[in-house]
């Protein structure tokens, strides 16, 4: 019986419930008690069975919410669908979901609250300042985290424990270098955030662009959650550029408005940052090229998608659905070897499978998936492929 209880419980916290202790107090108050308590017993494992309970540290407020409540969607959406066809080997799954307004600080205060008082074996994340924060826990507590949104070069070797469904802004900002210099576009400039993630492509871009021919004429940072661009927009316009490269996690949209405002007309380029749906859609961004994630939702999917949210199943929420299936076939692999839901089992399933099918093919060569890359322009409200890349 123990065996099979551990194969079954997917929540730590209950353990403490178990057999052993219970077992102690039947042998000490004779065989009627030992009934009662067998029965009990029986009753906690079939609850022990029913939920396994996962965590998602998000920005669900401030500047970074349009965002994390993709994110978001996604996981709901793929756990639901899950669910309702009887869960996992008879488990259902339950999302527990904290704001942290991407803030770095915030976020470890949530993680040690989901690990040291829930027992939460694994935690979805995004945003690289809190993700890269939350990373040393992760690895001293053996708690899975998967995150399908930040892309700091950082992230790569962060921890043993976390997981990347995404490239590192250095791999996109190699193939785009690579583009930018093959359009002849070889004097450039960039606008970056002063955040984790922003650095790391400023880091790139003036590492690669040159590899690559081009020349860096101007710098301008910018701060997370600012929406006044056109000081910074100024300042690289009297440089001169062909093309000025952005890397921002947030005020895509205030950006590119402002940007067409001033009448600037170089080329603006970026990565996967880009995947914005009001940004796609305004005209400001007409022209605007940057590399691309390559991940596609059936119709089906995304029109059940659009039903249930009344918003487009966009690129983050395609992200975290996919994110969330990766996970959901690591937990099924892992009782099917049965073995209990534990942050460190969760590892060792993954990595033993290693390549994913879902709405992109994966594999986990590394800690960081090797994902397909695309070159994408912005044309009449439309993100179109222009040219298929790969980041080897």
């Amino acid at each position: 019986m123990p065996a099979r209880q551990a194969r079954l419980d997917p929540v730590p916290t209950l353990r403490k419930f178990g057999a052993n202790e219970k077992g102690n107090v039947m042998i000490r108050v004779g065989h009627l008690a030992l009934a009662m308590v067998a029965v009990a017993i029986t009753f906690a494992s079939q609850v022990r069975a029913e939920t396994i309970r996962l965590g998602a540290i998000l920005p669900l407020t401030g500047p970074g919410a349009l965002i994390g409540t993709a994110q978001m969607r996604g996981l709901q959406f793929a756990a639901e669908a899950v669910n309702a066809k009887g869960g996992i080997r008879g488990n259902q799954i339950e999302l527990i979901f904290e704001d942290n307004q991407a803030k770095p600080d915030q976020s470890v205060i949530i993680f040690n609250k989901l690990v040291d008082l829930q027992h939460l074996p694994m935690i979805f994340t995004a945003y690289s300042g809190p993700t890269l924060a939350m990373a040393p826990l992760a690895t001293r507590k053996k708690v899975l985290m998967v995150n399908g949104g930040a892309q700091a070069d950082k992230l790569a070797t962060a921890s043993p424990y976390l997981i990347n469904t995404l490239p590192t802004i250095g791999d996109e900002v190699k193939v785009l270098a690579k583009y930018l210099a093959k359009k002849q576009l070889t004097r450039g400039a960039i606008l970056f955030e002063n955040s984790a993630a922003g650095i790391a492509g400023r880091d790139d871009y003036v590492k690669f662009y040159p590899e690559s021919g081009g020349t860096v004429l101007a710098q301008e940072p910018t701060q997370f959650g600012q929406t006044d661009f056109r000081p910074a927009l100024l300042k690289i316009a009297d440089a001169k550029p062909q093309v000025m490269m952005v890397s921002i996690t947030a005020g895509l949209l205030q950006m590119a408005q402002q940007y067409k405002q001033l009448g600037n007309d170089f080329v603006v380029a970026g990565t996967t940052f880009f995947a914005d749906a009001e940004l796609i859609a305004d005209p400001a961004s007409e022209g605007f090229v940057h590399t691309q994630v390559r991940i596609d939702a059936p119709p089906e999917l995304a029109a059940a998608f659009k039903a249930k949210y009344g918003a487009d199943m966009d690129f983050f929420a395609r992200q975290y659905y996919n994110a969330m299936q990766i996970v959901m076939t690591t937990i099924d692999k892992t009782l099917a070897d049965g073995k209990p839901i534990t942050g460190e089992n969760l590892r060792e399933t993954l990595f033993a499978i290693r390549s994913f099918k879902g709405l992109i093919p994966l594999e986990f060569k590394t800690n960081t998936a090797s994902v397909q890359l695309d070159i994408n322009v912005m044309k009449g409200g439309k993100d179109v492929t222009v040219e298929q890349m790969t980041s080897d």
